[in-house]
């Protein structure tokens, strides 16, 4: 099987930017959004540009959708309900499923409605975009990082490792990718959760000696050992790493979260230090920078 039909779930910075990546080398017609119908009416005829260039990719009402090859999830944690609901006209008997949603939770709920044998579990890192009132810019694409489940089928990972690399989607395929999801999670709850709290940037958040960047290291290394609780080998290198990966992108961008708080968007919290507060709870590993992170969001939420 070839993939010649990509439908990304998901019109924000990270589907834009692979979306087009992927209509590069493919054409327009190889790429589409789905959105529910209500969504389509509000957002169909939004004007969005990439990188100054105006976006001709088009959008597809879910009720008039025919199956993809592939659908590639990228929206936000909060909206995955409703995109399990929009993906039911678009997932036929062979149709391929990433999600490059953040956390460590998304695939175990697409799984259970669409099967394991489809589905890629999976991450995006690296990239500095930034999407604003309908502008992403970005320098750095980042890269995906993906693999198969215990149910994947190998063809799953061999075909979608084909399109990415025919399409130029800087990618690796990993042995081992819930290590690497839990990675990407104790990066979100540190870089993520650490911009958005303080309304900061990447090099704010990684300046020498500053208050975000105690914030950024205390809430990754919470994490880290919450995971090796769950049975993940994270350690201090994998950190370390974490933390240069964020040192070397632009230092004016800013994560998701922060772009959410500029926006007044609902955020991630509750996939980020939602998840490391109730499993740090379970195994009675005491968390205080995800606590405070965690009320401080929600109290920045509840001003809007």
């Amino acid at each position: 099987m070839q993939i010649n039909k990509v439908a990304f779930i998901g019109k924000g910075g990270v589907g834009l930017l692979y979306g087009s990546m992927i209509a590069q080398a493919l054409g327009d017609d190889a790429v589409e959004y789905v959105m529910d119908d209500a969504r389509f009416e509000r957002h169909a005829d939004d004007a969005l540009t990439v990188n100054g260039e105006p976006c001709a990719l088009k959008s597809v009402r879910a009720s008039e959708a025919t199956p993809a090859d592939l659908v590639i999830l990228t929206v936000k944690t909060t909206g995955l309900d409703q995109a399990l609901k929009t993906m039911e006209h678009i997932v036929g008997p062979n149709t391929l499923i990433a999600s490059l949603c953040n956390g460590i939770t998304s695939e175990q709920k697409i799984a259970e409605r669409f099967g394991w044998e489809h589905t890629v579990l999976g991450i995006c890192q690296g990239m500095d975009a930034v999407f604003l009132n309908g502008e992403l810019t970005f320098t750095n694409a980042g890269e995906i990082r993906f693999g198969a489940a215990a149910g994947t089928e190998p063809a799953t990972v061999t075909t979608i490792d084909e399109l990415y690399t025919r399409c130029g989607v800087a990618h690796t395929v990993e042995s081992d990718i819930a290590h690497r999801m839990w990675a990407k999670l104790m990066l979100n709850d540190g870089i993520n959760q650490t911009c958005m709290a303080y309304g900061g940037t990447y090099g704010s958040a990684t300046e020498p000696g500053s208050e975000q960047r105690r914030c950024f290291v205390s809430a990754m290394r919470e994490t880290l050992a919450v995971a090796n609780a769950e049975g993940i080998e994270l350690t201090e290198a994998d950190l370390t790493q974490m933390v240069h990966l964020i040192e070397g992108i632009d230092p004016a961008g800013m994560p998701s979260m922060a772009q959410d708080r500029i926006a007044r968007r609902k955020t991630e919290v509750e996939e980020f230090a939602g998840t490391i507060c109730r499993l740090a709870a379970k195994h009675d590993i005491q968390v205080p920078q995800n606590d405070w992170l965690y009320r401080r969001i929600r109290d920045i939420e509840k001003s809007w």
